[in-house]
Order: C-alpha cells, then structure tokens, then sequence
C-alpha cells in the first residue's frame, strides 16, 4: 500500500507513522532537507509546542499502570505520571504558499497526520490551513492555527531536522 501512496502521488514522498514509539510521531511529505532540494527558492518552517489541553484541563498527566508482578498488582496499583508534550510541524514552500510536509509527535499524532495527509495531497497552502477554522478543543486546531514563521530557509541553508 505505501509503495501504490509513493508512485500515485509523486508529490507524497513518503507517509510514516510510528506506532510504538511513545509519545506517537507521523510524518507526511517532505522533510525540510527534502524541501530545500525540490522547492524553487526558500521553504518556511513554522512549529509549535503545546501541552493538550485535555492534560490542562483535568489538571493531572496521562497516567500509566505500570506492574511488575500479578502478587504487587493485587497488593496495589503503581502509576507512572509524565505529562505528554505535543510538537507539530509544517514545511512550506515560500514562493507557492504550498504546504509541502508535516509532522507531530504527541497523543494522536497518527489519527491527526492522516487528514493532513489529504491536505498535502490535494495541494493545500499555508492560506488553506489558515483560514480553516480549528476544532474546539482539540490537539489538531494548532495546524489552523500556526502563524508564525519559525524560520525562513534558502537552499544554501542547512535543515536543522530531518522530519
């Protein structure tokens, strides 16, 4: 199936999703290295970093059972708590406006990356994104809602990523 995504949709060069990694990282498109080599000119970079508001909300982090033995999960219940940071990432192509990759790692990020997936393939911009309107709450309105370049690329440049 991945092979029929790569040579169906050229502009697609690759689909990732790593499923047991915690917290969740998924990929589409290009990466800011891959971006720089395929873009007429400069790529923009726009990230943002958040905590879901649903850990916000409830005031206490994603909890996970963890066991050592059946004898010590009767006796008691050990809980490790961590707070789950979210990254996303979109690469732009700055004189077409066109979003050419994206990338998260966070809660989610596979469901989330899977209907951006239809957005780069259809050839959305940057403008696209923008001026949709976020759902309330949730983890994917920040891709509607990044505004801010984070840096501005040339082909000189060196990527600071490989996602």
């Amino acid at each position: 199936m991945l092979s029929s995504l790569i040579i169906d949709h050229p502009v697609i060069t690759w689909f990732s999703v790593i499923f047991n990694s915690i917290p969740p990282l998924s990929v589409v498109g290009l990466s800011e290295e891959q971006a720089l080599e395929e873009a007429n000119g400069d790529i923009l970079v726009f990230i943002s970093s958040f905590n879901p508001m649903k850990n916000s909300i409830s005031n206490h982090a994603l909890c996970f059972v963890v066991s050592i033995s059946p004898i010590e999960v009767c006796n008691s219940v050990y809980v490790f708590r961590r707070q789950e940071k979210t990254i996303m990432k979109l690469v732009v192509d700055a004189e077409t406006d066109k979003v050419l990759g994206a990338s998260m790692c966070g809660p989610d990020a596979p469901e989330i990356i899977q209907g951006i997936a239809i957005a780069v393939k259809c050839g959305a911009t940057k403008a696209d994104f923008d001026s949709t309107v976020g759902i309330h709450p949730s983890a994917a309105e920040e891709f509607v809602t990044m505004r801010t370049v984070t840096r501005r690329l040339s082909p000189t440049s060196k990527p600071k990523t490989n996602l």
